[in-house]
């Protein structure tokens, strides 16, 4: 609750990114996460620590005797937006890469306004883990750890559990409660979500487009490259061999990489990242898709006058 309501807060309703922290500990395999806190927003020009922030805020907590060990980090989603991406994955890097147990919640307040919690946690898996830490992102690496759009997150089960006060207490504001009946999950108008979601999806592939033209240009140039430098080599050869009949010294040998630059080889990690929020919009479209045409499906035999 402490989630959604930072989200509600601070985030404008779900239109803007909000952070925080994961308190809790481990039990046995299980994490168990019992408290958060949120980042406080600031501009870029505040000079903000927000290193210290956590620290006295975990002091704090611990002089009241609740959970302050740090377990992770929470974060939502923007309206419509996909959670994949290099910031992610940076931040779940340094956290698990200091805290093994660590993992980040996703809060998605669009679907959670549409009658559904969700909240995901996710870890990077240890290929992804050694991939990016040796910061080596070519396509040599990627298959040589195997590593996939897929593959890079794993995704952990998450079981919601309330305290007996917190079950008490809602159901004494369901008793308050004097509204009518919620009726928005049988919303049957899905255009909106759908057009505003295939929108986000054509422009992940239209990046994607350009990032395979960027490796498919580099493949090029550098077979260019290459039967350039076996033409050099060839007539090197050709010269010092007309050198020695003629009774001169061949040739020094000179550095091929000085004569022909190496070419820049365009790192695969977005490829793989843009890859993996081509296949989260998919999944996405897909549950709400099997969703909306069950409500239609539903609406439809409600409204057949033989029925």
């Amino acid at each position: 609750m402490k989630i959604i309501k930072h989200c509600e807060e601070d985030g404008a309703g779900g239109t803007d990114l909000v952070q925080g922290v994961l308190l809790g500990m481990v039990v046995d395999t299980k994490l168990e996460i019992t408290n958060c806190f949120p980042f406080p927003r600031h501009s870029d020009e505040e000079n903000f620590d927000e290193v210290q922030y956590q620290m006295e805020m975990m002091r704090n907590l611990r002089h009241v005797n609740i959970d302050h060990l740090h377990v992770g980090w929470y974060q939502s989603t923007p309206m419509f937006e996909s959670f994949l991406n290099r910031a992610l994955l940076d931040s779940q890097f340094n956290y698990q890469n200091s805290i093994e147990e660590s993992v980040v919640l996703i809060y998605d307040p669009l679907r959670t306004a549409q009658g559904q919690l969700s909240l995901k946690a996710y870890r990077l898996t240890p290929a992804a883990m050694k991939f990016y830490e040796e910061q080596d992102f070519s396509p040599e690496a990627v298959g040589l750890l195997k590593i996939g759009f897929d593959s890079l997150f794993e995704e952990i089960p998450v079981v919601i559990r309330n305290s007996h006060l917190m079950n008490i207490m809602m159901c004494k504001v369901e008793e308050k409660t004097t509204s009518g009946p919620q009726l928005q999950s049988l919303d049957l108008a899905t255009s909106s979500v759908l057009k505003k979601n295939i929108k986000q999806l054509m422009d992940c592939v239209d990046s994607l487009s350009q990032d395979c033209n960027k490796f498919f240009n580099y493949q090029r140039q550098s077979s260019k490259q290459q039967q350039s430098k076996q033409q050099y080599t060839q007539k090197r050869e050709a010269e010092n061999a007309t050198r020695m009949q003629k009774g001169l010294n061949p040739l020094p040998d000179e550095d091929l990489n000085k004569v022909f630059k190496p070419i820049p080889m365009p790192p695969r990690l977005d490829s793989l990242l843009i890859s993996s929020q081509i296949d989260n919009y998919c999944k996405h479209m897909s549950q709400f898709s099997s969703q909306s045409l069950g409500k239609l499906f539903m609406a439809e035999g409600l409204q057949d006058p033989s029925n």
